[in-house]
Order: structure tokens, then sequence, then C-alpha cells
């Protein structure tokens, strides 16, 4: 994958967050005064309710994984409150422990190595995110994993692009990110754990 693609898919990934987020905020507000207005809870409410707080928390966290990374910190707040809403109700019990605000770049992978061990964890289990003097790992385990060699050589050894599916293009998108700010990628896998480091 060439660089100036990648910063131009980071753009318009970007774009298309920064576009979607104010029509689901709406959508949102409408709720909160149809339930302010007196309107009867109803389950096609709650239904509607939890789809777009489902799709505000996914735009929120694309934003970052798969949009420009600019120079700036992102706090701890901000990536657990994302984390929580988008993972609540999942099997997956995601663990985001940096305290300290960290730069958006280093985020970034973090967010695309979250959607990597995802792909691994498709039963649940725990991912854990942790940071060390700018090393930062990334560590699932679950009772049942689907680790797909291929996909994960690809984060360490590179690979053809080519082969992988929309689902996977986190795999592409690491390990490029991760050369661009001076950082290799490293996993190891085994029947009930797998860990990213960077």
């Amino acid at each position: 994958m060439q660089h100036d693609n990648v910063d131009l898919a980071a753009l318009i990934g970007s774009r298309i967050c920064h576009d979607l987020i104010s029509p689901i905020g709406a959508i949102d507000n409408g709720l909160e005064l149809l339930t302010m207005s007196g309107i009867a809870e109803s389950p096609e409410l709650g239904l509607i309710g939890e789809s777009v707080g489902s799709a505000s928390a996914r735009i929120r966290f694309f934003r970052i994984a798969f949009g420009s990374a600019g120079d700036q910190l992102v706090g701890q707040a901000e990536i657990t409150s994302i984390l929580r809403d988008l993972y609540q109700s999942s099997r997956l019990d995601l663990v985001w422990l940096p305290e300290e605000p960290q730069p958006r770049a280093a985020v970034r992978l973090a967010l695309l190595g979250i959607l990597c061990l995802e792909t691994a964890m498709p039963y649940g289990g725990r991912a854990e995110v942790s940071e060390n003097n700018g090393a930062w790992q990334l560590l699932g385990t679950a009772d049942k994993l689907n680790v797909i060699p291929e996909l994960w050589e690809h984060l360490s050894q590179g690979g053809s692009d080519s082969q992988l599916q929309p689902a996977q293009v986190q795999f592409a998108l690491l390990p490029v990110h991760a050369r661009d700010v001076g950082r290799d990628v490293q996993t190891q896998a085994n029947s009930t754990k797998v860990t990213i480091n960077f």
C-alpha cells in the first residue's frame, strides 16, 4: 500500500466520520426530546436509542482508527467513553489501562490493534491495552481463539493487501501506520492468548 494512498484513505475516513456524526447526533437529540415530551417508553424507541448509541460510538472509534492522526493528545476519559459505549453489550471485555493522555498516532495504532484482536476473538474474551514508556502491548485472552496465521503474519512480516477482505483492513493499516511513526509490530499467539506489541 503506497504511503500517499494511506494518507488519502485517512482523509476520506475522517471526512466520512465527520459527516456521519452530525445526523447520528441529531437522531439522538430527537429521541431525547421525545422522551422529555412525555411520550411513553416503548421497545421500538429503546431499540432505536441503542442503535443510535452504538452507531455513534463506532463512528467515534473509526474516526481515530481510520482518520488522520494529527499531533494532538487523546485523554483517557475520551477513549474509555468510546470503548465503553462500543463494547458494553459485546462478549469482549475491553480494558484500557493508560491513564495519561496519549498521542493520537499511538492511539490510532492501539485501536487498529483492538480491531485485530476482535477478529481473533469472535466468541468473546478479555482484551487489555497497556503502555509503558512508549511501548504498547495489546493482550487478548479467551478460552477459544480464531487466529488466522496469514493475517497475523501480515502484521509483522507484511504481505499482499489484495488478499484481504474489507473486514480485515486493519491488518494492512496497522503495520503501515506503525512504520510511519518508527515502530515495528510484533505478534505472538497460542490457543488461548494473542499479543500485539509496537
